[in-house]
């Protein structure tokens, strides 16, 4: 019978201790995100995990307490220096070791499957356990929720994509860090510039040469000038092109030159200058620097290609 009592202390002891490192090393946050996404785990252990210090406080307590049961136990039924050793190498190596080994790697699972022992603890220790999480709530307030920094989530990212466990493969981690990441870039750093820019005059005749050039650049849109380069008149759509007359300039164009353009600094951030194109309609930007001169143009695919970290290519790249 002692025996007996000595192992179901020792299991309780156990349960306690891994317990309170299992369920307290779970973020309530991240249990919440795994509700959301039907965890039924996650939304067992939640209502317990949720009252951190009234849950830490049941268990430490629980433990305690079993843990001097089973001392003064063993010192009932063997001597003092024996019952000490005895008592502490059970409690070190099997209430305290081996479970939270265990329980910590699958805390979720054995705080799910549990949860009627610790929702029982709570009921019994509440008198005294329900009044010292108050005091703890007053002056250490709510738990702070896990913020990472992008460069944290990126790392983050990174140790999904190279682990077994996740379903994160390499294409999805490379845009989940573009993503992250195009925020910090200037827009000087991702456009064409002025003298790679494929641009007409506002005087150009659509000769049957001026198609075959358009056709050879493999462009939909060209900024049109006036009297200089860095005096845009407008973007030239090549699409809009088929049902212009031959033999006039592109000024004299009805539909293929847009006199609206949208205008963006070379300092600005990408994410700024994607939220004006969206808005704006428009998927080619003129860029424009501190003295107002023309240094470039950016289209919404320099952006696509800054988040997705690879090249656009089409049929007309070489």
């Amino acid at each position: 019978m002692e025996y007996l009592i000595s192992v179901v202390l020792i299991a309780l002891s156990a349960l306690f201790s891994g317990l309170t490192l299992g369920l307290l090393s779970l973020d309530v946050h991240s249990l919440q995100r795994r509700m959301r996404h039907g965890d039924k785990y996650a939304a067992v252990v939640y209502p317990l995990r949720k009252h951190g210090n009234f849950l830490l406080t049941t268990l430490l307590l629980g433990n305690v307490a079993v843990n001097t049961t089973l001392s003064i136990f063993l010192g009932s039924i063997a001597s003092g220096l024996v019952a000490g050793i005895t008592a502490t190498a059970l409690i070190v190596v099997f209430g305290e070791i081996i479970p939270q080994s265990v329980i910590s790697r699958h805390a979720l699972y054995f705080g799910a499957k549990t949860s009627w022992f610790t929702r029982f603890a709570m009921v019994v220790l509440w008198p005294i356990a329900y009044p010292i999480s108050k005091v703890l709530d007053y002056f250490l307030g709510h738990e702070v929720p896990t913020v990472y920094t992008k460069s944290e989530l990126m790392d983050i990212v990174a140790e999904h994509e190279s682990s077994d466990l996740s379903d994160i493969d390499n294409e999805e981690r490379q845009i989940i860090q573009g993503a992250l990441k195009f925020s910090h870039i200037h827009v000087k750093d991702a456009m064409t510039p002025k003298e790679k820019v494929v641009m007409y005059s506002e005087d150009q005749v659509l000769s049957d040469e001026f198609f075959e050039e358009i056709n050879n650049t493999g462009l939909s849109r060209f900024p049109v000038y006036d009297d200089s380069k860095d005096a845009i008149a407008g973007i030239l759509y090549a699409k809009d092109l088929i049902v212009e007359d031959d033999n006039i300039t592109i000024k004299e164009t009805e539909e293929a030159l847009d006199k609206k353009t949208l205008t963006v600094q070379q300092n600005d951030m990408l994410d700024t200058v994607l939220v004006k194109m969206l808005n704006s309609k428009r998927h080619l930007a003129i860029v424009r620097d501190e003295f107002n001169s023309f240094v470039g143009v950016i289209a919404l695919e320099d952006i696509m290609e800054e988040i997705i970290q690879q090249e656009i290519e089409d049929e007309d790249d070489e």
